[in-house]
């Protein structure tokens, strides 16, 4: 916008020639045959002032096209970023439930087991017992692999880059 602004001011900048007088390529390096010039040339393009401010408005909308673009920029960042910190925390909850589930299927499996040596229960509940156990160890290792993944979108979401691990050995 400044720079357009600066077309409505006249420009004065300092010029200056230098040169030879010489007939013949021998006579080129003779101090009486070397000349020069230096003097202000001013210029001022008043007739165009209107084209001038149609430059100043034509920068001012480009830059404000360029906030917007920023601002537009900055809020997919910020929506990416919460999107992914409330799916992050949201597996980590259901993480925490499907362990304690995992928990209480494991105690249930035990004890349904300790009822079928005493002869207290079938068979049948030891393996149903077990089938849930088996369920919730799949849910937990579901619930384990989504979280990563989270996280991996969330650092992602963060703007973070990725760095090769140091050798062991150097």
């Amino acid at each position: 916008v400044n720079v357009a602004t600066a077309g409505l001011y006249p420009s004065i900048r300092l010029g200056g020639s230098v040169g030879s007088t010489a007939l013949d390529a021998s006579d080129l390096g003779e101090d009486a045959n070397f000349r020069f010039s230096v003097g202000p040339l001013i210029s001022w393009s008043f007739p165009n002032v209107w084209a001038a401010r149609a430059r100043i408005k034509q920068a001012g909308a480009q830059s404000d096209a360029a906030l917007a673009t920023f601002d537009q920029t900055v809020l997919t960042a910020l929506q990416e970023t919460e999107t992914a910190l409330s799916a992050y925390a949201n597996e980590l909850d259901r993480r925490t439930a499907l362990r304690t589930a995992r928990d209480q299927a494991a105690t249930a499996a035990r004890l349904s087991r300790l009822r079928f040596d005493a002869g207290a229960d079938s068979f049948l509940t030891v393996l149903d017992s077990e089938r849930t156990l088996a369920g919730a160890d799949a849910a937990l290792a579901a619930s384990e692999a989504q979280v990563t993944t989270y996280q991996i979108g969330l650092f992602k979401a963060l703007a973070g880059g990725w760095e090769q691990a140091p050798d062991p050995e150097a």
